[in-house]
């Protein structure tokens, strides 16, 4: 008998099995061996100090972001007082499955089946990937954080089968060095509509790899040739392939996070990505820690309204921000001419220091309202018309 069992080993699971298991609560770790989510891998300082990300996971300390628009205008926007973190998911996944079965949770590989309640007690139906055989494990507790399309969450959780989602599609390419337009230093961030007509498309650097890839909810959308064309366009043509991948990203947080019995869901399951950055780690591993927090209350008090809590807490200190970024996805991400116009407005200094310094605190910055009060206005004038692009 569990006290909870985490299905789902990525960021938020992994997240989830240490916190419960280093204040001494029995854990399982489901997962499956091998999977390797598309990302761009980048982590914000926040997360390397709220999780304590050791130096030697960041493959690459990114200094500079840069816009591309339709046209091809390009705005390089400095990092000022810190950096972006990437991390190689294949490596960094594992280091945190690792660290929670440090932390003493034990690890199950298989693949999720079913929540089984017969005889009265929960108990996590997966099947075994070594012996192929069907297990039957007893819990408490289950914390949902297989992905964005979760069979956990489609069982368990109402809307859990209607959550909407992006595809996402990435290339690991080896980059050594400067190649093309390729900069080791600066992510690449394209919004133009031949890459993808409602998201963006990314060359973000993994020291000596890369991830390029790009996102769009438009099933008629072929990833694998937008991919090469954002390869071909940034001189990456002939780079070696090392990997591909393709999965869906969730687009708005679940109206709820638990059946109001014994399951809750953690990270995409949950769908906490960022609109319009689309972001994940650092939300997923939030989401993972909260999820533990509300089965730990759950377990202490008996009480099955206690794992509401998870999404109680986490909307708390996000709703506003995922916010904001929802309204600017919806303004800017309809039209190339919109897209045109969000780069442009990425020229103004205010605008970049602000989204920096609330990218890399994951807050909003309220020290500087007068900044606030002008972005609000230049905003306005962009969307309206009032403000050529050309002009900035």
């Amino acid at each position: 008998m569990f006290d909870v069992i985490v299905v789902g080993g990525g960021p938020a699971g992994a997240t989830a099995a240490e916190d419960l298991a280093r204040e001494g609560r029995r854990v399982a770790l489901l997962d499956r061996a091998g999977r390797i989510k598309p990302c761009g891998g980048a982590i914000p300082p926040r997360a390397i100090r709220d999780f304590h990300i050791p130096e030697d996971m960041l493959v690459a300390k990114i200094t500079t972001a840069r816009m591309i628009s339709p046209t091809g205008r390009r705005v390089d926007i400095p990092i000022e007082n810190g950096f972006v973190g990437m991390v190689d998911r294949e490596h960094f996944d594992e280091f945190l499955r690792a660290r929670a079965a440090e932390a003493g949770a034990e690890r199950l590989t298989g693949t999720f089946k079913a929540i089984d309640r017969a005889g009265g007690k929960t108990a996590v139906v997966y099947r075994d990937k070594d012996s192929g055989e069907e297990r039957r494990v007893e819990t408490k507790l289950v914390i949902g954080a297989d992905g964005a399309r979760s069979n956990v969450a489609r069982q368990e959780v109402p809307g859990g089968d209607r959550i909407p989602y992006v595809i996402a599609y990435h290339e690991i390419i080896a980059a050594p060095g400067r190649v093309g337009d390729y900069d080791p230093d600066r992510c690449d961030v394209v919004y133009d509509g031949r890459i993808s007509p409602d998201f963006y498309g990314w060359v973000f650097p993994h020291g000596k790899s890369a991830s390029v890839g790009m996102g769009s909810l438009v099933k008629e959308v072929d990833v694998k040739k937008a991919t090469a064309d954002l390869r071909q366009r940034s001189g990456l043509a002939e780079c070696e392939t090392i990997r591909k991948e393709g999965a869906p990203i969730p687009l708005k947080p679940l109206d709820r996070w638990d059946n109001g019995r014994d399951v809750v869901l953690a990270g995409d399951a949950a769908g906490v990505v960022a609109p319009s950055s689309g972001e994940g780690i650092y939300y997923a591993m939030m989401g993972g820690r909260v999820a533990a927090m509300a089965a730990a209350a759950c377990l202490a008090s008996g009480r099955a309204k206690d794992l509401q809590l998870a999404r109680k807490a986490f909307m708390k200190e996000h709703k506003n921000v995922f916010k904001i970024l929802q309204s600017m996805q919806n303004a800017y991400y309809k039209s190339d001419e919109r897209r045109e116009r969000f780069v442009s407005l990425c020229h103004d200094v205010d605008v970049q220091r602000l989204t920096f310094e609330a990218y890399m605190n994951k807050e909003l910055v309220k020290a500087r309202p007068l900044a606030h009060v002008k972005i609000g206005i230049k905003n306005i004038a962009h969307l309206t018309g009032l403000v050529r692009p050309e002009a900035v």
